[in-house]
């Protein structure tokens, strides 16, 4: 019975990763081998360049993503969870905190989370783009009409993301069902012809393909990289579905209707070299073209909607973790912490989305500036992977893995990176923008906590005992980020020139792992009868609660009158010193990332009515 009931959570596991997990590589066939025989690309399909670029798209996927991705970075889990800051973490377990070689940890691991929101712009971009530009196969009286209709879809999708994805999450893995079954059927319609196709099982194919074609061979692997955009997915989401239901949807599903599907396209362009617009619709009968565009844009959607809730999940850690400024955060679910909605970032990929398509107009332009993106972050998430795996394998191992990886990713990199004018740029563009930010509010955030210094017990109590304040009833909660007595706490008492009866400190943990267990929540120190310090530790998947944080420690026998609990924070204003601890420049954009951030409390369920805030000037 135990063992059935484990079947059928897997399964229904496996069945909703499909639709979450799976969308984005689901979607590679409608663009991935019409790029690459596509007007600029200067490849024909003859014979030999066809097995040639399908047998590179068939190893590609069975290296990058099965081999990498499946069989061994998905076993570099932080607590069950996934995903670039997550390895960023483990890897810098492994070495000095200090040293200089965790600071270039934290800057790879920042700029491929900054690579992230490039995909997140650029994957609703051309997925649903590709998937509209289906309507030119039926007729091409619709053609003035498909930068339109894809910017409709996208205003749609965005505007459908501030009531989170549990409403229709049970439709998503069914939908993608259909699709993958409909990626099968449409390959096997066309495979019969040209049997020869199933010899690109062999690599010679794609060596020959490479060693022939030279320089312009080479560059085609940017466009066989499209095949494989995705697959940091299966990484990024086995916090949400395990790595078993992953493993098995990829293998015994996804995997085998992607490959059909290739195989089909390239016995078709076999069959009918003219056919090289547009492949993955021409696979079609004429009557089925309509069903297949609709079908084929839901899919986009669905893989669209997974890449912008990555995007959205990647900002509340990055936030949790220290890492950017505090933006408003809704919690789409009150019982899945990772089902979270970000207005700011939302509204930047709607923005940057509709720019791109109107900007490139097809995705063919487009191919170009999304490799980019998804190339970088798969080169990073090798090499943390290698620092990360030395610590558990050996270095001898670890070499082996990124010596066998590595030079992949780099070539498919390299090979998108000539593309730097034809769109490349632009996820360059968004990832140095993004490690700029991220950069400069780490810095930012350590020269304040200096400047904001806490104060030792002993100190405070002669302060009070030198003017003793009047004492109010109720209770103070004072805030505090690096522990002990903040000064915050004396500057009230020197402005009011009162103290509550009873003062907690309290400092909320953010800690690198995804979740702390309620049990190991708490911890008190009383430091009178008038004055305690808790401590409350979260993961980065959680969501502080601060209330009740405070009814925890009152079970633990502390005074606290809830009838009369006053919140008190901290409200700092950033004024520049003669320091030349961080550019000017930097400085300046430091102050006006704190000045539009919200405050670190925002996230902590605090009743607004008992919140007083108090101003500080700090000097950096």
């Amino acid at each position: 019975m135990a063992e059935a009931g484990r079947d059928a959570r897997t399964s229904g596991l496996a069945l909703a990763a499909l639709g979450v997990v799976f969308g984005d590589i689901g979607t590679s066939p409608l663009y991935a081998m019409h790029v690459c025989f596509a007007a600029g690309s200067g490849l024909t399909p003859t014979p030999a360049n066809v097995l040639g670029v399908l047998s590179l798209i068939v190893w590609a996927l069975l290296l990058v993503v099965t081999a990498k991705y499946v069989l061994f970075v998905m076993r570099a889990d932080l607590n069950g969870e996934g995903g670039i800051l997550a390895l960023m973490t483990l890897a810098t377990r492994r070495v000095a905190p200090d040293g200089p070689r965790r600071r270039l940890l934290l800057a790879l691991g920042l700029i491929g989370a900054a690579l992230l929101y490039g995909d997140g712009m650029l994957t609703p971009a051309i997925s649903v783009l590709s998937a509209v530009e289906g309507v030119k196969i039926a007729t091409p009286l619709f053609v003035p009409f498909i930068a339109p209709l894809t910017v409709a879809v996208l205003a749609l999708l965005f505007w459908f993301q501030r009531r989170g994805s549990g409403a229709v999450g049970a439709v998503f893995g069914p939908v993608m069902l259909l699709w993958f079954v409909v990626l099968a059927l449409l390959g096997l319609r066309w495979i019969p012809g040209a049997p020869e196709v199933l010899t690109a099982l062999s690599p010679h194919h794609g060596a020959r393909f490479l060693l022939a074609g030279g320089w312009s061979g080479y560059l085609i692997l940017g466009s066989v990289f499209l095949a494989v955009t995705g697959g940091e997915a299966l990484y990024a989401d086995i916090g949400h579905f395990g790595t078993r239901p992953i493993r098995r949807v990829w293998l015994a599903v996804v995997l085998p209707a992607v490959l059909i599907n290739y195989f089909g396209q390239a016995a078709m362009l076999l069959q009918d070299p003219t056919a090289i617009h547009h492949t993955f619709f021409q696979q079609a009968p004429q009557w089925a073209l309509v069903p297949l565009v609709i079908l084929a844009t839901a899919a986009a959607v669905i893989a669209s909607q997974a890449v912008i809730a990555g995007a959205f999940s990647l900002t509340a850690q990055a936030v949790e973790l220290g890492y950017a400024p505090r933006t408003e955060v809704r919690h789409a679910s009150a019982d899945e912490e990772g089902q979270v909605y970000v207005p700011l970032i939302n509204w930047l990929l709607f923005a940057a989305a509709v720019w791109l398509v109107l900007h490139f107009c097809s995705s063919d332009a487009l191919a170009g500036a999304y490799g980019v993106a998804v190339a970088g972050t798969m080169a990073l998430t090798t090499w943390l992977a290698v620092v990360h795996f030395s610590g558990r394998w050996g270095w001898a191992a670890a070499a082996l893995f990124g010596v066998a990886f590595l030079p992949i990713d780099l070539a498919f990199l390299g090979a998108n990176l000539v593309k730097i004018d034809h769109g490349g740029w632009f996820p360059l563009t968004v990832a140095a923008l993004g490690y700029l930010l991220f950069n400069t509010w780490m810095r930012g955030q350590q020269l304040s906590l200096a400047a904001l210094e806490r104060m030792a017990e002993g100190e405070f109590r002669a302060h009070v005992a030198a003017e003793p304040p009047a004492r109010v009833r109720g209770t103070a909660v004072f805030f505090t980020r690096s522990g002990g007595l903040p000064r915050m706490l004396w500057h009230h008492v020197a402005l009011t020139h009162a103290l509550h009866k009873l003062v907690v400190v309290l400092t909320v943990q953010i800690t690198d792992e995804p979740r702390v267990a309620d049990t190991a929540r708490l911890q008190i120190a009383p430091l009178g009868d008038d004055l305690v310090a808790v401590t409350a530790r979260y993961g980065y998947m959680q969501r502080p609660n601060v209330p009740r944080v405070l009814r925890e420690v009152a079970a633990r026998g502390v005074a606290i009158d809830f009838d009369d609990v006053t919140y008190i924070l901290a409200r700092t204003r950033i004024v520049y010193g003669a320091n030349r601890s961080m550019a000017l420049w930097r400085k300046r954009l430091y102050a006006f990332l704190a000045r539009n951030a919200y405050p670190a409390t925002a996230n902590y369920r605090l009743p607004r009515e008992r919140v007083l805030e108090l101003g500080v000037q700090v000097e950096i």
